[in-house]
């Protein structure tokens, strides 16, 4: 004899009833939302967004957005890329230096070779993803750990930094190259400001939106972005289901190189000379941002829309501060307060997200 089962009826609130598989139905928004890496990084920018409004007048003023928004993508240029490695489960600790040493080669080749400043811009392009190759060929064919690897890159860039430039220029900057040509059109292209009503805003601000629209695009959109989750979430795994861990690194390294190049070229047409001892400890500016936008230590997790939102954060805070006609010296204070409460936040949304499949 045969039986007929009786029909199911919807779960309250006209959710997915609890017999169907859930794996045949779509998540809602509000779920994905919450699955999202950068929620916590968002929750972040609110809150301090809202407490500076309420702490600095002046906060709130259209003029102070530009210089927010400038202070955002000075750091948010590299934590794109930053973030990008990190899914990839690396770390670059020589990407601060790196940025330097972009921007010192440029302006030395320039002034030594008397040449056109786009001729010294094109060869630091060169040299400068030449680190970013050493730095990924080293790490996949000695299997040392990237901190010891970029650690190392690190302290030699530091040192080629200073002691090329006080051989060459026989001081610890650079000589004026403010007259030279090419130096206007290059000027406009790495450091020109436009004004929007009463908002002046740099062109730093168009790169990084570039960058994030990018990144983003690469990620979600690509075999590249499938390559680089997989990379980091398990290596060998991914090797074994045929994904070139080795490429994908080194591709990581090289978009690392890429970016550090323009915020160089930045640095050189904004203020002409640059000092060889810039750009020490920035590199842990740059993973904190990520950090705070979501990116896991470990790997395999994060968005290039977070890594942007923490470099967000970090732009309110520092001018929020000023802002607000705080000792400066808080800002370490505030940076680390972040770090700790974004990273608690970012892993609760993830254990959450985790638990509602």
């Amino acid at each position: 004899m045969t039986t007929t089962a009786p029909p199911v009826s919807p779960s309250p609130g006209g959710g997915v009833p609890s017999g169907s598989d859930e794996r045949l139905t779509r998540p809602s928004p509000l779920r994905r939302f919450m699955g999202r890496p950068e929620l916590g990084s968002v929750v972040g920018a609110v809150a301090v967004f809202l407490f500076f409004s309420i702490v600095a007048d002046s906060f709130l003023q259209l003029s102070s957005l530009g210089t927010v928004l400038y202070a955002s993508s000075t750091i948010g240029i590299m934590a794109v890329p930053v973030a990008l490695l990190m899914i990839g489960g690396e770390f670059d600790l020589s990407a601060g230096v790196m940025v330097t040493s972009s921007a010192l080669i440029s302006t030395m080749f320039s002034y030594q070779m008397t040449a056109n400043v786009w001729v010294g811009v094109f060869v630091s392009l060169l040299v400068t993803l030449a680190f970013g190759a050493f730095n990924g060929f080293m790490l996949t064919r000695t299997k040392l750990p990237s901190f010891i690897i970029t650690l190392g890159t690190f302290l030699m860039l530091t040192g080629l930094n200073l002691g090329l430039t006080k051989y060459i220029s026989e001081s610890v900057s650079t000589k004026s190259i403010s007259n030279m040509e090419g130096f206007s059109s290059a000027s406009k292209l790495f450091a020109s400001t436009w004004t929007v009503g009463d908002v002046d805003l740099k062109v730093t601000i168009l790169w990084w939106i570039a960058l994030i629209a990018l990144a983003t695009w690469i990620l979600l959109r690509t075999r590249f972005g499938n390559w680089i989750f997989a990379a980091g979430g398990n290596a060998e795994a991914a090797r074994a289901v045929g994904v070139p861990v080795i490429k994908t690194k080194i591709g990581l390294y090289l978009g690392v190189a890429f970016c550090a190049w323009i915020s160089g070229q930045h640095l050189l047409f904004s203020f002409d000379v640059v000092q060889s001892g810039e750009g020490v400890g920035n590199e842990l500016i740059y993973i904190i941002a990520a950090v705070i936008g979501g990116c896991l230590i470990t790997g395999g997790y994060g968005s290039a829309v977070g890594s942007a939102v923490g470099a967000f954060i970090f732009g309110m805070t520092s001018k929020g501060i000023v802002y607000a006609e705080w000792n400066p010296d808080w800002f370490k204070f505030f940076l680390g307060a972040m770090l700790l409460l974004a990273t608690l936040l970012n892993a609760w949304v993830r254990k959450r997200a985790e638990a509602s499949r």
